[in-house]
């Protein structure tokens, strides 16, 4: 039920009077009190002309009014110098309990992601213990679930439909304001959240991991990365004319055929019906013509040059139209870009980026190090790159407990050519460098559950002899053979896999009657505990990161997350310093039966760096 409406405008001084005494109120009486910003712009223009910010109090809902040019006047215990919103968010954060759906997007309200714009508050001074995001707590519920709309949220832990808001079809004209309605729908889902993730064995994770990340986060997203719009072009010019000649090539080599290569349906008849490529083993898409995904190109290029030049098209297309003609549009008043990291988005517990998303670039391949050459750290700075070496097999060690595994990280071999010689049976010395590549796929298609048929695509190998590889593994390794076996054992008892600190994904497939879901469902069992307790530990690192800046006065900024590794803007001088601290906070995370390297590379741009 939507409560009553106590409405105060700027320059309404009995109104705010009112309403401040309430918001005081509920402070005093530490209450949670539920938070939402909304204006009236709309879509897809910049600005409105009136922000209101919502609030919910256990005596009823109150709508701060913000018009343009409006006088505000002065009440005790608020600075509202810089508006009333601003004035009640900057004590509630200080003062009070706050929850909100996108409690990141409310910190950016006294912290703007533009770093030109005026910062009333440092995110880093929020208590993390008294805010509460309910799209992270329903999130950490349920991994799995792609979206938490409010439909969702009322019906799972309410239990009751949503009544229609303002503009909705059907909706009277007494119906809530939408953001009236997310308001006093946020409040009443603090505490059924709560009592779920006590049940579910996830406050921890709450409380200790994902909620002091929220302020870490809308620090490093004001941060931003300096990046250079004239690069950018000039890369540009000279990919288009990189894809130009590939065009070229490839129309030459379909002879006298006539299509766009951007579209998968043409690009199927010209490849299976007018130049006879095999199709044995493929399947055909709902449309009727044979999938030309990167997965069947991939295996096609081996043998076709018209393939292996699609694929090199596409790549060059992609990074152009992604990375270099949108990065520079992308830049904010202070020159820089400012992705948004999502915290509720992979099952895993990994943080993602997006608009733009920075962690996608690609790693290995040179046209993904050419678009990091125009991120640079400025003038009398480098990039500093910390990254966790392996943290997942690490883990994997430390979960298993396998002697064998634990010996050969703890004496500081090379892993990968120690495991070639136990399963190939030669001594570390005769260990090939083909040997050593085949051994470091075993090592991480095990991590992440993968079967004879994966392991035989990776290597292009026959299926029998992936097999007998994995089966060696075990031999080698046996201690791993048992720790996955219980994994997936106790995955399908309880209908979950967890990592080291409780984070609980929910695998529905491992019921599946489909063997081909049950075998996924197997896989992510076996995975989750090390790739989810890698996602945990970098978060705790992050916080832990984030402080010890503060602390000690650093002027280096940590701007990046990238998987299982951090990047810092930091000024020439530092660099000796701050690298010593990253590594000393990376590697002591948590104690494990073999050590957490975090390996440290700096570059003038970010490509120099890694």
């Amino acid at each position: 039920e939507i409560p009553p409406v106590m409405r105060a405008a700027a320059g309404d001084a009995e109104a705010l009077a009112a309403a401040a005494d309430e918001i005081a109120r509920a402070i005093e009486a530490g209450e949670w009190i539920a938070a939402v910003v909304d204006d009236d712009k709309e879509e897809g223009a910049l600005f409105g002309l009136t922000r209101t910010l919502w609030l919910t109090t256990s005596k009823g809902l109150l709508a701060l009014e913000e018009g343009e040019g409006g006088t505000t006047a002065a009440v005790d215990g608020f600075n509202f110098a810089h508006g009333v919103i601003a004035g009640v968010l900057a004590r509630l954060f200080m003062e009070g309990r706050v929850a909100s759906p996108d409690m990141k997007a409310l910190l950016h309200e006294l912290s703007p992601i533009d770093s030109s714009e005026l910062e009333l508050m440092d995110p880093l001074a929020v208590d993390s213990t008294r805010i509460f995001d309910t799209v992270v707590a329903a999130y950490l519920l349920d991994s799995d679930r792609s979206e938490f709309d409010e439909a969702y949220l009322a019906d799972t832990y309410l239990q009751m439909a949503l009544p229609a808001a303002r503009g909705a079809e059907g909706a009277g004209e007494d119906a809530p304001a939408p953001a009236a309605r997310t308001a006093a729908l946020t409040l009443a889902l603090v505490a059924p959240l709560r009592e779920c993730m006590a049940r579910e064995n996830a406050v921890n994770v709450f409380d200790g991991i994902e909620m002091p990340l929220v302020p870490v986060l809308a620090k490093m997203e004001r941060a931003g990365m300096l990046v250079d719009p004239d690069r950018l072009h000039s890369l540009s010019e000279g990919l288009a004319t990189q894809i130009t000649e590939v065009e070229r090539s490839i129309r030459d080599l379909a002879g006298d055929e006539t299509f766009n290569i951007g579209s998968p349906m043409q690009l199927s008849h010209v490849l299976f019906d007018v130049m006879g490529l095999p199709t044995k083993g493929l399947k055909k898409t709902k449309r009727g013509y044979y999938s030309t995904n990167a997965k069947v190109l991939s295996d096609l290029a081996r043998d076709h040059e018209i393939v292996r030049l699609i694929l090199d098209w596409r790549e060059k297309s992609k990074i152009k139209s992604t990375y270099l003609d949108t990065l520079g549009p992308l830049r904010r008043g202070d020159g820089r870009v400012h992705t948004t990291y999502n915290q509720t988005i992979t099952a895993t517990g990994r943080l993602s980026s997006s608009d733009p998303n920075l962690q996608n670039i690609p790693t290995r391949s040179e046209l993904g190090r050419t678009v990091k050459t125009a991120f640079s750290a400025g003038e009398g700075s480098v990039f500093l790159a910390v990254d966790y070496s392996q943290i997942e097999l690490r883990l994997l060690a430390h979960l298993s407990g396998d002697e064998h595994l634990v010996r050969a990280f703890n004496e500081g071999e090379d892993f990968h050519a120690e495991t070639a010689a136990r399963v190939f049976g030669v001594p570390v010395s005769e260990v090939t460098p083909d040997l050593r590549s085949r051994a470091k796929a075993v090592n991480f298609g095990i991590v992440y559950g993968q079967q004879a048929y994966g392991l035989s695509q990776s290597l292009h190998i026959s299926m029998a002899e992936a097999r007998d590889m994995i089966d060696r593994y075990y031999e080698a390794y046996p201690g791993v053979r048992t720790f996955l076996d219980n994994v997936v054992a106790r995955a399908k008892q309880t209908g979950y896999a967890e990592t080291m600190y409780g984070r609980r994904r929910h695998i529905p497939e491992l019921k599946a009657k489909n063997p081909q879901l049950r075998g996924f469902g197997e896989r992510t069992a076996m995975n989750h505990p090390m790739q989810g307790t890698a996602a945990d530990i970098i978060k705790i690192a992050m916080a832990r990161v984030s402080r010890r800046l503060e602390e000690e006065d650093f002027a280096a900024h940590m701007i990046l997350q990238v998987h299982d590794e951090l990047d810092f803007e930091c000024p020439v001088e530092e660099v000796e310093r701050l690298t010593a601290m990253v590594q000393d906070v990376m590697e002591h995370v948590v104690d494990l039966r073999v050590p957490l390297i975090a390996e440290a590379s700096t570059g003038i741009t970010w490509a120099d760096a890694k």
